[in-house]
């Protein structure tokens, strides 16, 4: 049978056609487009300077500067007038608020002008530039890093690669001196174009104590911290959806601390958001929480005036952060990465410290060496002697959890505690080749104000000459910080086809992973890096190392000692092409101490064996 419509019908079904292009004509006409810019324009701008509530202030235009942000993107330039803005100037936390023509969007207050402006100079970032900016997708990867992870990576280590990358590389660095010139081009006294920037994104931190992060991460570029008092993860849900001119927040740490940027909504499009009319650090695809944010107050400075804000409720997913916007979707949050730190001191009771980080390429590895070190430095004293026992794990799908067992001593002890956490997870979310789930955290500290160092001193063996397959007892003598000498004694096993002399290497545990042999390729599958960092050798560790004098090769990660001569030539004539390193000695047996101390030293003996 087919099916006729009946006349009333296709009219209704007509009509509601016509409606709905009617209504996305209408849509497409509430965007006005740069051409229709002219000097002397008024317009009206939205946002919060207090609480939640929207207010309006007075946009007046100035003119167009083309093509001075970069190449065909333009900036309108105007004049900001009412509210607390003659007192305060541009505002940090303004980013994003929507300017309004005829009833038109025009786009997002995004820059300002000059050191110490006398007015409140804007530039504006055309809405057209954001929606088209954030309509890009394409998958994001940072450079992989060359980390040995045989050992504890010290905090020394890893914050240039932080600040390497948030900082524009060179080629864009460099052509900051173009963009001084399109500014003075398109019409800018030299002076306020050299400080053309985007307006500053304020980094709210809950939980940390005054000037902690900067003192934590020192030097990192684009970060201006403005400490609240909010604690506590943002709520689920909000009531209502976002609005232009509301007050947004991108959560990058919550829990127990927190730490998140705000800016201003500029526009709403179906579930799509745009905000801030400037990068927060142009990330290109990110998952970030999209929150509410409670503006508490506007802080007036001569220098730059900021609203102090706290995150709120969650609302959906920051999905990209570009040149001319951040923009996301309301709805459901990003998964986050579940953080437990407990931290027992010998001086307090324990405390228990939860928190979620983003699942993010840069910041997952950055906000938990933060919040780690947060909660030594927050809870112990920054300065003196102190020791810290850390353990616990990271947990991966389908793959076994990194494991974290070391010691640290002395006045980068809380640092490099943190960077033991955030050296394994750097390696993974920049050098892993296939996708991975990090499921969570979970962390013991044991805290003491006191030295637990100790030093490697003499290394013996009873027997003058040992015997091939006879077992030997060696004795190490190791002082302690306070001078006292304490003697160890290991047991090792001579190899039954062993002749002429033996190496016995007495190290810790830097030392020793310095020797192990280690593949030329860097470490790329999931399994690999999971391998390599449980291997680690941490400090609290005494390791002997018996070795004779045949070669080997490492292949593919795997040690392979004691190759017949012929085939060892041969890997070793072609290591070029198959990515082995050759063995130029062989380990004949390997033994550990476990000592109460951070364990520093080297010692080397030669033992002669008797074949009989």
């Amino acid at each position: 049978m087919t099916f006729r419509p009946s006349p009333l019908l296709a009219c209704a079904a007509a009509s509601l056609a016509l409606g709905l292009l009617g209504g996305a004509a209408a849509a497409r006409d509430t965007l006005m487009p740069v051409a229709d810019v002219r000097p002397g324009m008024v317009g009206v701008g939205r946002t919060v300077f207090k609480g939640a509530a929207i207010e309006e202030f007075t946009v007046r235009i100035i003119g167009t500067l083309k093509s001075v942000v970069a190449p065909q993107r333009d900036l309108i330039l105007a004049k900001l007038e009412g509210g607390p803005l003659a007192d305060t100037g541009v505002i940090a936390g303004m980013s994003g608020s929507p300017v309004y023509i005829d009833g038109k969007l025009l786009g997002a207050v995004s820059y300002q002008l000059g050191q110490f402006p006398k007015e409140a100079i804007a530039g504006i970032t055309p809405i057209a530039e954001m929606t088209d900016a954030t309509a890009l997708g394409a998958a994001r990867a940072l450079r992989p890093v060359s980390l040995a992870l045989g050992a504890a990576v010290p905090a020394s280590d890893l914050l240039p690669l932080w600040r390497a990358a948030l900082t524009p590389p060179s080629p864009f660095a460099a052509a900051a001196a173009d963009l001084l010139g399109m500014a003075i081009n398109a019409g800018l006294p030299r002076q306020m174009a050299m400080d053309l920037r985007p307006i500053t994104v304020p980094i709210t931190a809950g939980g940390f104590a005054d000037g902690a992060v900067d003192r934590l991460l020192p030097g990192l570029p684009g970060v201006s911290v403005v400490s609240t008092a909010q604690t506590g993860a943002p709520a689920a849900a909000a009531a209502a959806p976002l609005a232009p001119g509301d007050a947004v927040g991108v959560a990058l740490l919550s829990g127990d601390f927190s730490i998140g940027a705000t800016g201003t909504v500029t526009h709403v499009d179906g579930d799509k958001v745009y905000a801030f009319g400037h990068p927060l650090y142009n990330l290109g695809p990110t998952a970030f929480p999209m929150t509410r944010a409670d503006v508490i107050a506007v802080l007036p400075s001569l220098v730059t005036s900021s609203k102090l804000a706290s995150l709120g409720a969650v609302v959906g997913t920051i999905s990209q952060d570009r040149a001319t916007a951040i923009a996301g979707r309301l709805g459901a949050p990003p998964p986050l990465v579940p953080v437990k730190v407990t931290l027992n001191s010998k001086r307090a009771p324990s405390r228990t410290f939860t928190f979620q980080l983003v699942n993010d390429e840069l910041f997952t590895p950055l906000l938990a060496y933060l919040a780690v070190a947060n909660v030594l430095t927050s809870y112990e004293r920054q300065t003196g002697a102190a020791t810290y026992v850390l353990t616990g794990d990271a947990r991966i799908a389908g793959q076994p959890p990194v494991r974290f067992d070391d010691v640290f001593v002395g006045d980068q002890g809380a640092a490099n505690a943190a960077a033991y956490v955030a050296a394994p997870l750097t390696v993974l979310y920049r050098n892993a080749t296939e996708p991975f789930a990090l499921d969570g955290i979970t962390l013991a500290i044991d805290a003491d104000e006191a030295t637990r160092t100790a030093e490697i001193g003499r290394v013996w063996i009873d027997e003058p000459v040992v015997r091939a397959g006879r077992p030997a007892r060696v004795r190490v003598q190791i002082r302690t910080h306070e001078g006292e000498e304490r003697l160890l004694s290991q047991v090792i096993d001579i190899p039954a086809n062993a002749t002429g002399s033996l190496q016995l290497l007495v190290s810790d545990g830097p030392r020793m992973a310095q020797q192990d042999a280690r593949p030329r390729a860097e470490l790329q599958s999931v399994a690999q890096i999971v391998r390599a960092a449980n291997r680690a050798r941490p400090n609290h560790r005494v390791y002997l190392r018996l070795t004779s004098s045949a070669p080997g090769a490492v292949i593919d990660g795997e040690a392979m000692p004691g190759l017949p001569p012929s085939v060892a030539g041969v890997i070793d004539a072609d290591r070029g092409a198959s990515g082995s390193t050759a063995l130029r000695s062989t380990p004949r047996g390997e033994w550990t101490l476990a000592v109460p101390f951070a364990v520093s030293g080297s010692r080397q003996i030669t033992i002669a064996v008797d074949p009989d």
